[in-house]
């Protein structure tokens, strides 16, 4: 998939800070959905994601020196998603188990590095090159740390999404 690259460091950077705040804002959400459906293991980790976003964001404040967000934040849809590491709301199911939480961030994680590589070849300009290539390893670290956690929580029985006290409807 051929990306719009940024022109500068700063545009991409821009971009950068606004995924990782998507994401962020996406898992709280997640979270609070969960919890809303008393499902709090899964909103426990959603909680976990969104405070690992928000410290991707604030690294990149940091290492961009900015004392506020900058205003032409806005993350670039990717491969039909609205951003690349945001996971979309449709594929959450209010009795989903640990392990399908786990699926989405692995996937919404190898999107944001399949992200960064493509950029890295689409860009012209060195410097915007070189810190794709970085978030792109930093991606690929973090791939492999949902798959870490992956292998500690058991998959989910067949039956999982079944309800036992289903909502009644009345008409």
């Amino acid at each position: 998939m051929k990306l719009n690259a940024p022109k500068t460091i700063e545009e991409f950077m821009a971009q950068a800070y606004a995924m990782e705040g998507e994401a962020a804002q996406r898992y709280s959400d997640l979270a609070d959905a969960m919890d809303m459906h008393n499902n709090r293991e899964v909103a426990e980790l959603f909680r976990k994601m969104a405070v690992i976003e928000g410290k991707h964001g604030a690294e990149i404040m940091q290492h961009m020196g900015w004392k506020t967000p900058p205003a032409n934040a806005v993350a670039p849809s990717w491969e039909g998603y609205e951003s690349a590491e945001s996971v979309p709301i449709d594929e959450v199911h209010y009795l989903m188990r640990p392990w399908h939480a786990l699926q989405l961030a692995l996937a919404a994680e190898q999107r944001a590095e399949r992200f960064f590589a493509e950029l890295a070849k689409s860009t012209t300009d060195e410097s915007v090159r070189k810190a794709a290539l970085e978030l792109q390893e930093e991606e690929r670290e973090h791939v492999e740390l949902v798959r870490a956690w992956m292998a500690k929580v058991p998959q989910p029985e067949k039956d999982w999404a079944e309800d036992p006290d289903p909502p009644r409807y009345d008409q």
